[in-house]
């Protein structure tokens, strides 16, 4: 009787984070959920579905978690933290090996991840993961569009695969694709008792957009991402990815990237090369997925708009890219419109990571009023903290953004700024005392920064995508539960660490030429084409 095949042992481990190099927020450890052990493969919801093709993955190998860490998009990683994490994995890694020796290794992370003192974040993770675990382990990831290939992490990774939708409605998905493609490789290498490569390639195209101009709901990215599964169906090739890259960090590797691998390798290449091709033909068709204008214009057509909610991104801090979360450039312009000071028009501003605030809205509790200044500690752009004298209307401690506040902002009744000038008290009136009354405004401040993106967020403070009359949200393009709760969208250009507007912020070791930083930019032949 043969002996049948033993299953493929796998290792997991990453570090998956989004940082912008020009906000002035640095990520640390306490921005991360951290897992350990088995508790990662709790992490994929695959695993969970009762459906055949997840139990079938789940069972198809031998999984050896060892740590995955995740944050929301910010800044650069803190240097102590990216190092103890390394270590961890490192150490864990070569207790696995010591064990037993590895067959695959899934490498999963987001891809534009900063830590301080490296050009490449995700290249020097890999390259100290392939010192341990050796050349002969077959190295997988699955990857957000919007992270980086460097040519070291291209030559240390196997197979690579990257969401095909923003908004990323495929997340899983793509985790799920790239998991089952490392187990069915490293499955034909312990059959053939040796290690079986694809075939690889690597196109870069010199553009580097941010994510607004290159959404899938929209041309040219909508076709563009479209062409991708008639390429994996060719004979030869497993599969195609399109990274666009990440616009707000400042390195070498931050540009688009095509990425091919299957059986055969010059189909392989030819269709890294076709994508490429497709990808610079349109270089210069992608626009933004919304109408965009200044803030100050954007809010003027809320306002005289009939259609309820109006949403207004705050592009440029948008913490999904990495923006500080705390900039008050929109804020100020709400206070500043008369019809929201009146009431005639409600607007909400969702949310400012605020813990002083935050923590004084917690002290005062709900029904109290206090005089707060929100924001601008983080990032101090102009025009820094703004004071407002506010009413707790909700509390919340069970979103992740740890403790929250709905403050409602107040003004004097009689419009006489100078009676509430200094410190003031509770709401009603006294002899000789101003008499604060509710603006149309209402404001969430957080004690961790965060992204208000889902509908059950805005519940948990008794709050309704939909009940404003105008909602001011600190995001780029808009996520689906956003997305359908708004019956009219601007994307406000606004001033951050992730400014729409890439020429503003001073890019320097970037590859040139670059669009939109040059005019033009060759077009890709097969001297370009990186093989592995």
């Amino acid at each position: 009787m043969s002996t049948p095949h033993r299953l493929p042992r796998i290792a997991i481990a990453g570090i998956a984070i989004e940082s912008s190099t020009f906000t002035p927020y640095l990520s640390g450890e306490a921005d991360f959920e951290v897992r350990r052990g088995a508790e990662i493969l709790d992490r994929y919801p695959f695993f969970a579905e009762p459906t055949a093709s997840g139990a079938a993955l789940r069972q198809a190998a031998e999984y050896v978690p060892v740590l995955h860490a995740r944050a929301l998009p910010g800044g650069v990683l803190r240097r102590e933290a990216y190092d103890s994490w390394l270590a961890e994995i490192l150490d864990g890694l070569r207790d696995a090996v010591a064990q037993q020796p590895l067959d695959g290794f899934f490498f999963d992370i987001h891809g534009a991840m900063s830590v301080q003192g490296l050009q490449d974040a995700e290249g020097h993770l890999i390259t100290a993961i392939r010192e341990v675990i050796g050349p002969d382990v077959l190295v997988g990831t699955a990857m957000d569009l919007h992270g980086n290939v460097s040519e070291t992490l291209f030559d240390a990774c196997d197979l690579m695969t990257c969401y095909r939708h923003a908004p990323h409605i495929d997340a899983w998905e793509t985790r799920e694709r790239g998991l089952r493609d490392l187990v069915e490789a490293a499955t034909v290498s312990v059959a053939a008792g040796h290690p079986v490569r694809p075939a690889k390639a690597l196109v870069h195209v010199p553009i580097l957009l941010p994510g607004e101009k290159t959404s899938t709901r929209i041309e040219p990215a909508t076709s563009l991402y479209g062409r991708i599964p008639a390429l994996t169906e060719r004979d030869g090739v497993t599969d195609v990815s399109c990274w666009i890259g990440f616009a707000w960090a400042d390195q070498p590797r931050c540009k688009a990237a095509i990425v091919a691998f299957g059986d055969d390798a010059a189909a392989v290449e030819d269709a890294a090369l076709e994508l490429a091709r497709e990808l610079w033909a349109v270089r210069h068709d992608f626009v933004f997925v919304a109408p965009t204008g200044t803030f100050e214009d954007c809010l003027q057509e809320a306002v005289a708009s009939d259609a309820r909610p109006f949403w207004i991104s705050d592009s440029g801090d948008n913490p999904g890219a990495g923006g500080a979360d705390d900039t008050t450039y929109c804020l100020a312009g709400l206070l500043a419109s008369a019809e929201i000071r009146r009431g005639d028009v409600s607007a909400l501003m969702v949310s400012l990571v605020d813990e002083v605030s935050t923590v004084e809205a917690w002290r005062l509790g709900v029904g109290a009023d206090g005089d707060f200044a929100i924001g601008g500690r983080i990032d101090a752009r102009e025009p820094g903290p703004v004071q407002v004298r506010a009413r707790v209307v909700a509390l919340d401690e069970s979103t992740p953004t740890g403790h929250a506040a709905v403050l409602q902002v107040l003004a004097v009744e009689d419009g006489d700024e100078a009676e509430a000038a200094g410190p003031s008290g509770a709401s009603g009136s006294s002899a000789g005392a101003p008499r604060w009354v509710p603006t149309g405004l209402q404001v969430v401040v957080t004690a961790r920064r965060s992204q208000f993106a889902t509908a059950d967020m805005f519940e948990r403070l008794a709050l309704s995508m939909t009940g404003p009359d105008v909602v001011v949200v600190k995001m780029g393009y808009l996520e689906p539960d956003q997305y359908a709760a708004a019956a009219d969208w601007r994307l406000a250009l606004t001033p951050g660490g992730v400014d729409q507007d890439l020429l503003r912020l001073g890019h320097e070791a970037i590859d040139r030429p670059m669009i939109p930083f040059d005019a033009e930019i060759p077009e890709p032949t097969a001297a370009d084409v990186r093989r592995g």
